[in-house]
């Protein structure tokens, strides 16, 4: 399947006009990953947004000694990486692959003209980009909480 029925097909880009997905195509790349392979790491500068084909990509916090935390799963279909609404310069996590991946990469610079150059547009996926990660948000703090809640309590 071309880039642009790829994108076209997804929910956040099924809304662009033929000529706003000619663009965005030309921005993006189908990229194959090897399990383990790292796709950017923690604090690096966040130039691209990512689409997971097929596979899944760990979303991991590092941690003191090597050790990293894993704070969410990319599955097929689930986008990451850098989100042009938050004007965020580095990556917040590290993108490590599970299985063998397959991944769209998306320049964030050429999404981020698109969304200017079309305030409506840009403001419809802005919206729908912001849902998106809110709710990765709110489903990490579940997870957060859950483990809090099973630490056992010092009580000396």
């Amino acid at each position: 399947m071309p880039v642009e029925e790829r994108l076209g097909s997804h929910d956040v880009f099924g809304f662009l006009r033929p000529e706003q997905l000619d663009v965005l195509s030309d921005a993006a790349d189908v990229l194959d990953y090897k399990e383990g392979d790292t796709v950017y790491y923690h604090g690096k500068r966040a130039e691209h947004m990512y689409v997971v084909l097929k596979g899944e990509v760990s979303l991991r916090l590092p941690g003191k000694g090597g050790i990293s935390i894993p704070i969410d799963e990319a599955t097929p279909g689930v986008m990451f990486g850098t989100c042009e609404c938050f004007d965020i310069e580095t990556y917040a996590t590290t993108a490590q692959c599970t299985q063998d991946s397959r991944l769209m990469k998306i320049e964030a610079a050429v999404l981020r003209h698109l969304m200017d150059e079309d305030l409506l547009m840009g403001y419809v996926m802005q919206r729908r980009i912001s849902e998106i990660y809110f709710k990765r948000y709110l489903d990490t703090m579940k997870k957060l909480q859950a483990i809090v809640m099973n630490l056992p309590i010092d009580t000396e």
